[in-house]
């Protein structure tokens, strides 16, 4: 099995325009991202549609690709760099066998052992696409757990594959205190690091948008509703995704705390 690492990173964002270029003590956010991945993976390809990104990634020594700005998400920027670093005769004789993992530019904290965890789930042959959740604990707080920047998780213990994604806190618990949710119930948070294997990752990027997506805006419930699966790995390693400045500066502290 060959696993391939791709980082999206684009410099539009509404919340935090140019936030892979965001300085990190000393670093930039995507080179953080960078020296993470490379220590769990051989290749790993930073795939952006922004010149100024390119050159910050070349400037450190990284691979890098330029792809299309038009992409409607992360996963299609994934498969156009997959492509482009890829022949067509080699697709057509590895893609069975080769796993993209899409590891999110806005990660700086992602772990050698998350990514991992992520491969590990394709020593199951039939998995089709994993992806990573952190329990909730009684040192999370509610306002973290009603987040909607970070979705939540429910999934099956004996299949190992997800149920349902949703940026609302599930499951419900009828009849519990609120402030007893943490430590009654079992909630997973969503991290938004994929991996595919790339027979899959070609079928869809074709599939037409869902209703349910459309909702919640999580492009994963696309996939859930045209019957692909969705195995499941566990990490308890907290992350700090950086989605607006506030959380950058969450994650300089962080830094340097640990």
């Amino acid at each position: 099995m060959k696993f391939i690492g791709i980082i999206p990173a684009r410099y539009a964002s509404t919340r935090f325009p140019g936030k892979p270029l965001a300085d990190l003590c000393g670093k930039t956010v995507i080179r953080h991202v960078y020296e993470q991945a490379v220590q769990a993976l051989d290749t790993v390809v930073v795939a952006t549609d922004d010149e100024r990104i390119y050159d910050a990634v070349e400037s450190f020594g990284g691979k890098v690709v330029m792809t299309r700005s038009d992409h409607r998400c992360g996963t299609d920027r994934c498969l156009e760099a997959y492509e482009a670093i890829t022949t067509a005769a080699w697709r057509e004789k590895n893609n069975r066998d080769t796993v993209v993992i899409n590891i999110q530019g806005d990660e700086p904290f992602a772990q050698p052992e998350q990514i991992e965890a992520l491969m590990a789930c394709f020593e199951t042959p039939e998995t089709q696409i994993a992806t990573l959740v952190r329990p909730y604990t009684a040192n999370d707080s509610w306002a973290d757990l009603e987040n909607p920047n970070t979705p939540k998780v429910v999934w099956s213990k004996e299949t190992g594959e997800a149920l349902l994604f949703s940026r609302s806190i599930i499951p419900y618990l009828r009849g519990v205190e609120k402030s007893e949710w943490l430590t009654r119930g079992e909630h997973y948070r969503h991290i938004g690091m994929y991996a595919y294997r790339a027979d899959v990752l070609a079928e869809i990027t074709q599939l037409s948008p869902t209703p349910l997506e459309q909702a919640e805006s999580l492009e994963q419930l696309r996939w859930l509703d045209h019957g692909y699966r969705i195995r499941i790995g566990v990490t308890e390693t907290a992350t700090i995704g950086i989605d607006t400045p506030e959380d950058l500066e969450k994650a300089v502290r962080w830094y340097k705390e640990n």
